[in-house]
């Protein structure tokens, strides 16, 4: 080994190997201290000044380069190592990511979903005294490697409309630029609209208190109600910019004032067509409230999102984020002070002028309604006698 570590000869490649696990920033540092041993052998240092170097030991430092000179670049990783031996079967790692999968009430047992105990306390019961089960560290763990969390839900709705892609492809062409197979022009706009109903003013019976050093923002719980609001917005989806009013009730009336506002300014004024994504709410229901607004504005194209898809309007993205940065913890004091504060959001928002990154089309749609999980068999509710 002695004569090993007096020089090193290395290939153009073999110094690029080196090189590059040197720098880069995600090497393990044992693999990166091995290969600068190599490099510095190449430049010349001995195995002293190496050892020196890299806080090594000789025997140590005459050890990788005794490796490298054996299978280069191969001798600096980790031999295998046989590890602990498994003390989980393999019937039973199986049984474990079974239970997980599966509802509670196909193995009758009497509980809505299982936690990481009772799925511990029901594996016992199934594998017996004599097998012995799983601690509830190792039954984690199994989880943990197949990223299942049987204790956690959440609600879907199955898409049960017959006709759901013809009334939602529209919609998802639309964000994507495109109407009934030909691209958007320029002068035409796509707008998301809808509600936010019954947005409360909580007076707090004391004044919330600010942040301090180890001390998380403190806000009443008591409260007493100081009136009611109804958000009426519009998103402009390519354009990133939002429109609002608040108003005492919603109705056809009040989101007919939240389109002529939106409709009498520019660029919306003159454009060549201005399409409206709406839900199937009451304000703006059906054929004959698209044509109310029609006979108002004729740019207007109202298109409607299939019965419990709210998902596919933009426009409730948007009241996601009141709801988080402007509503939560809700501690105005008056209507007005309320609808200020909402106002001087969307004005705040409209300023970024970041459109939001929505990547669903109707491709994917197209893939995930052939899906078989998303075409259960109808049930049957019988009436109470």
């Amino acid at each position: 080994m002695a004569g090993v570590a007096a020089s090193i000869q290395l290939t153009d490649p073999e110094v690029r190997q080196l090189t590059a696990l040197v720098r880069a920033g995600t090497t393990p540092q044992r693999l990166v201290r091995r290969a600068r041993l190599i490099l510095g052998s190449a430049a010349g240092l001995g195995s002293r000044a190496l050892a020196r170097q890299e806080h090594m030991s000789r025997t140590t430092v005459r050890r990788w380069l005794a490796r490298f000179v054996i299978k280069r670049c191969d001798g600096l990783l980790d031999r295998p190592r046989s590890g602990r031996p498994l003390a989980i079967k393999p019937t039973t790692r199986a049984l474990v990511v079974a239970l997980a999968c599966e509802r509670p009430a196909d193995r009758d047992v009497p509980l809505s979903r299982y936690s990481l105990s009772e799925l511990t306390v029901e594996l016992g019961h199934r594998l017996g005294a004599e097998e012995g089960a799983p601690s509830r560290t190792a039954i984690w763990r199994l989880l943990a490697h197949d990223a299942l969390r049987p204790w956690r839900y959440r609600c879907w709705i199955f898409p049960r409309d017959p006709h759901f892609l013809e009334v939602a492809g529209p919609v998802l062409d639309l964000y994507a630029c495109w109407w009934q197979g030909q691209p958007l022009w320029a002068d035409e706009y796509v707008l998301c609209a809808d509600e936010k109903t019954s947005i409360q003013v909580r007076r707090r019976r004391h004044p919330s208190l600010p942040v301090g050093p180890h001390q998380a923002m403190r806000v009443e719980h008591e409260y007493e109600r100081a009136g009611v609001l109804q958000y009426l917005a519009a998103w402009d989806v390519h354009r990133a910019v939002v429109f609002g009013r608040c108003e005492p009730k919603t109705g056809k009336a009040a989101f007919g004032r939240l389109v002529d506002d939106v409709m009498s300014q520019e660029p919306y004024r003159s454009a060549r067509r201005v399409f409206w994504v709406v839900d199937n709410g009451s304000s703006h229901r059906g054929e004959r409230s698209a044509e109310e607004l029609r006979a108002r504005h004729p740019r207007i194209a109202i298109v409607h999102t299939p019965t419990h898809a709210s998902w596919l309007n933009q426009i409730e993205i948007y009241f996601s984020i009141i709801q988080r940065k402007v509503l939560t913890p809700n501690d105005c004091t008056s209507l007005d002070e309320l609808t200020e504060r909402i106002m001087a959001f969307g004005r705040r928002y409209s300023a970024l002028g970041k459109p939001f990154a929505w990547r669903f089309t109707r491709q994917d749609l197209e893939r995930r309604l052939r899906e078989p999980l998303l075409q259960p068999e109808p049930l049957t509710l019988a009436s109470a006698a």
